[in-house]
């Protein structure tokens, strides 16, 4: 369906839910419940965006987004990931996705970057989203962004501590401070920006 948002989520109560909210959005939605369901459909399609959950049996979110990649799909794709999978949400977006999102995530902020995925070109929305994330990260202290590169890294505090020669309290105070300097609530999002930033260098 062009157009559409693409669910692909092996969880049905999820699909379901995304579904529900997204059509009482006023959107129209296409669920997958495998990697291959939608890999089947994807060389048809030319609008819409993709909204992936990274863990998945047989192949995950990060094995289809490297297919999709050599398919030359061009659609926006948001990453889902578990909460605290810091890591994974890090290799999504430097394969391309334009957002992630961590379960369970608001549905304010869902509705939000669906919106900037269908709004924009893939280019376009990197472009824009890369520009301003790297204002964003700008504003940060010289530790404060030591800090956050630690995180981004999917290190604990005490290893950052250790790193920075720091203590793990003093670690803690600078992420409190980090995270209000972005105005953001959550870490995720500040490693989504912190990503973006870095991501922006290599979109020509």
């Amino acid at each position: 369906m062009e157009g559409a948002v693409h669910i692909i989520d092996d969880d049905a109560p999820v699909r379901r839910s995304l579904e529900r909210l997204l059509q009482s959005a006023g959107l129209k939605t296409v669920a997958h419940e495998t990697a291959l369901d939608f890999l089947e459909a994807a060389p048809g399609l030319s609008a819409g965006c993709i909204l992936l959950d990274i863990r998945m049996p047989g192949m995950d979110g990060l094995e289809l987004q490297a297919r999709l990649n050599h398919l030359g799909c061009c659609l926006p794709l948001i990453a889902m990931t578990g909460h605290g999978d810091v890591v994974t949400a890090v290799r999504a977006m430097k394969a391309g996705a334009i957002d992630f999102l961590e379960k369970p995530f608001d549905d304010e902020h869902l509705l939000g970057a669906i919106e900037e995925a269908m709004a924009h070109p893939p280019r376009a929305a990197r472009q824009r989203a890369a520009a301003e994330a790297a204002e964003r990260i700008a504003r940060l202290s010289r530790r404060e962004r030591e800090v956050l590169d630690g995180l981004v890294a999917g290190r604990a505090n005490k290893a950052i501590a250790d790193d920075l020669g720091i203590s793990v309290r003093t670690v803690e105070v600078h992420r409190v401070r980090m995270l209000a300097r972005l105005q953001t609530r959550h870490l995720a999002d500040a490693i989504r920006l912190a990503v973006i930033s870095t991501a922006g260098s290599s979109i020509v």
